[in-house]
């Protein structure tokens, strides 16, 4: 886990209300009265720490986004964008090869998950916890779609408008989903959640270093 005990934060007259999924509402309102809950809550939000050290990488970049929208609550929006990032450097990763380069995109790559992959809702633990259904949103089936999403904040003002309840777990839950057969190999090999892999980083990972 990326260690952001350097950022300081104190605590706020007024507490942070979010939209957030919770047991049994995919749209439940949660509050955080201290910095010291708001940092827990985002630290837990962290993907698989065996995951390639460039993708950990960039979505510890969201998380930190996130935690300093304790100080300017529009930075939220901004670790969205950048959440979306690394999902999408995972999935060029696993699934990249797999898809004529003429019709790459993020789009595609995201329903790839659920047309080839065979992702579904079960496989999502926010989404059985909480309820709803996130596979419409990788598909494009449900509007604004993920990738939509992703192209309106970066291609418009990424700091406008109210934070999309639930985006870092759920980019956390499709990240690891995405990493599953290589954490299956992570594990055969007896390496701890914490531990550095001893695996090799896929291909275009490599050569993204």
């Amino acid at each position: 886990m990326t260690d952001r005990a350097h950022i300081l934060l104190t605590d706020r007259a007024d507490p942070l209300l979010l939209v957030w999924p919770v047991p049994g509402n995919p749209a439940g309102l949660v509050q955080f009265a201290h910095a010291a809950e708001w940092r827990q809550f985002i630290d837990d939000l962290a993907i698989d720490a065996r995951i390639p050290e460039i993708v950990q990488g960039k979505f510890a970049r969201a998380q930190t986004l996130y935690l300093l929208g304790w100080i300017d609550f529009s930075l939220v929006k901004a670790g969205e964008l950048a959440a979306l990032i690394a999902l999408e450097l995972a999935l060029m990763d696993r699934y990249g090869g797999l898809i004529a380069k003429r019709k790459r995109s993020f789009a595609t790559l995201l329903a790839h998950m659920a047309e080839v992959e065979g992702l579904t809702d079960a496989d999502l633990p926010v989404i059985v916890r909480c309820g709803g259904s996130a596979i419409g949103h990788l598909t494009g089936a449900v509007r604004p779609s993920l990738a939509q999403r992703r192209n309106t904040l970066a291609h418009g003002d990424p700091f406008e408008g109210l934070p999309t309840g639930g985006l870092l777990e759920l980019v956390r839950d499709l990240i690891n989903f995405v990493y599953r057969h290589y954490l299956a190999e992570v594990e055969s090999l007896g390496i701890a959640e914490g531990s550095d892999p001893t695996l090799t980083n896929t291909p275009a990972l490599a050569a993204a270093q």
